[in-house]
């Protein structure tokens, strides 16, 4: 399952409402502490940064190397 920041948008209203029930992708998962709702949505935030660094192109550094001297 892909995460998006709407899933962790709820997670963080969750937080900071209190509540610890969290509804995402169709399951609804009650969690036991606000702390295991917090690992959960840092957890979430990982696999998001995970995911868009895969999706970004990687730039490619390029090394010129000049040689100069008197042409002997």
């Amino acid at each position: 399952m892909a995460v998006t920041q709407q899933d962790i948008d709820k997670l963080n209203a969750a937080i900071k409402s209190g509540v610890r029930s969290v509804t995402i992708g169709g399951i609804t998962t009650i969690y036991n502490t606000t702390e295991s709702l917090i690992k959960a949505r840092n957890d979430m935030q990982d696999q998001l940064n995970a995911q868009n660094a895969q999706s970004q192109p990687r730039k490619s550094k390029q090394m010129q190397l000049y040689s100069t001297g008197r042409g002997f």
